[in-house]
């Protein structure tokens, strides 16, 4: 399945959740399929816009896109955990599940600090 695709199902699952969230940011990879359109009127009340960021075509070689490094940097804390280093579940719940526990922990050591 495309992830532009993969994106409609899990949007459509958690179209209750989350009712501050106002922006994504997408890859290149989810343009088109009005993906755009159809994640606005998901929501009646509070609308939620998808913004793509798609590199420039004009520019040849490496390019570091605007807010890429916050996916990455996100991953590369994940990584840190020896569950989530490699793809060990077999079930998404259970990788899910060790993801918030990862993120908890994170934000613990944060608070904990101040």
């Amino acid at each position: 399945m495309q992830d532009r695709d993969g994106a409609r199902l899990v949007f459509a699952r958690v179209q209750g959740w989350f009712s501050r969230l106002r922006l994504v940011w997408a890859d290149g990879g989810y343009a088109g399929a009005k993906l755009a359109n159809w994640v606005w009127e998901l929501r009646e009340g509070r609308r939620i816009r998808l913004e793509l960021v798609e590199r420039n075509p004009a520019v040849k070689g490496f390019v570091v896109l605007p807010r890429r490094w916050v996916v990455e940097r996100t991953f590369g804390w994940l990584g840190r955990h020896r569950r989530l280093s490699k793809d060990y579940e077999y079930l998404p719940e259970s990788s899910e599940t060790l993801i918030y526990i990862a993120m908890m922990g994170l934000m613990l050591r944060r608070l904990a600090a101040e």
